[in-house]
């Protein structure tokens, strides 16, 4: 590896970036496949259909608990609440799930809420088949938890629950963006239609990423309203940063966000293009320890990449070059040997 500090032009250094970056790529560690893996290194989802009203809202929720059962069949555990009856109510049955997982661990937990929301001014809900259960309530069932965790409300009035349920290591998905937006949502159905959509795939790695499908189905919410003649009624948010403040889909180009919503925020998205239902290949034979030691290291660069304008070019490259030698060594020292890349000799 070259000297960052030696007096070599600085273009002539970062030729090895790109050829770095590809050797990382394309390593992947021998592993047991999703389905050999124990329980604890599967992500578990747990999907919860709340009282539907009307039949034709009913008919909906049980076509996005559909969709996302389906995306679930091959690399996912999956928890249904709200369609079968039970002796327990969906409250208790709900809590109950929550309190059954593991709070710590590598392997992520999604929250999917489908169906209707409620706010009055001061306490957001979402609606069950019996007892609702509050913002503050889900916020305090999931104190407990550490590990990676995706609440995705898809219901009306639902913005609050991203205020109470943003923290550190999770990702938030509202679907409007206030307690006030309370007419019925579109952003659920769009969202669950992204879930094997390959158009969805916007980065083109064979897998589709929390972010991703955030983005689609923000821009198919849009479309619907625009082609409607109607004004919108719901603006989905995204935290994946812990403060609490969300960022709408339009302040992304691409799949990094060029808005923040104050000067010294770090910028939403990087942990959620790290949540996917179906990994790509090559992530496919690594344990849930090692994709969540990559995918730190992937943020770090990432992160790292927004002080490039406020730090001296020689010392932004040497910070540089180290995290991305960490990042190769993270497949190097995983604990099978690593296969030769595609067209290595």
């Amino acid at each position: 590896m070259r000297n960052l500090d030696s007096p070599q032009s600085f273009s002539a250094q970062r030729s090895w970036i790109p050829a770095l970056f590809t050797l990382t790529l394309s390593l992947f560690v021998s592993r047991p496949t999703a389905a050999e893996l124990p329980s604890t290194e599967q992500t578990k989802v747990i999907l919860v259909v709340g009282a539907p009203g009307e039949a034709e809202f009913g008919s909906n929720f049980v076509r996005q608990a559909s969709s996302w059962q389906k995306a679930c069949t091959t690399n996912c555990k999956v928890t249904t609440i709200g369609l079968e009856t039970n002796q327990f109510s969906d409250y208790d049955q709900l809590k109950k799930s929550l309190e059954a997982e593991p709070p710590e661990g590598a392997a992520a937990l999604w929250l999917v809420l489908i169906g209707h929301g409620t706010f009055d001014g001061k306490e957001a809900r979402f609606n069950l088949r019996g007892p609702d259960v509050s913002a503050t309530e889900l916020a305090q069932w999931l104190k407990p938890f550490h590990r990676p965790l995706a609440v995705i409300d898809t219901s009306s009035s639902s913005a609050p629950f991203l205020n109470k349920l943003s923290a550190t290591n999770r990702v938030i998905i509202t679907a409007t963006r206030s307690g006030n937006e309370q007419n019925l949502t579109r952003f659920g159905q769009y969202l669950a239609e992204t879930l094997d959509n390959p158009e969805a795939d916007l980065d083109k790695d064979g897998s589709i990423s929390l972010l991703e499908s955030f983005l689609m189905a923000s821009r198919k919410t849009a479309e619907f309203y625009k082609a409607e003649g109607r004004l919108a009624t719901e603006h989905a948010l995204l935290d994946d940063n812990g403060d609490a403040m969300g960022t709408p889909a339009d302040w992304f180009r691409g799949l990094r966000a060029l808005k923040k919503p104050k000067e010294n925020a770090a910028v939403d998205g990087l942990l959620a293009q790290q949540f996917c239902l179906k990994p790509a290949i090559t992530d496919q034979n690594l344990t849930a320890q090692e994709v969540a030691r990559r995918n730190a290291l992937e943020r770090a660069v990432l992160l790292h990449r927004e002080k490039k304008e406020k730090m001296p070019e020689e010392a932004y490259y040497t910070e540089l070059e180290k995290l991305l030698l960490a990042l190769a060594k993270s497949y190097e020292t995983s604990s099978n040997a690593v296969s030769k890349p595609t067209g290595a000799k």
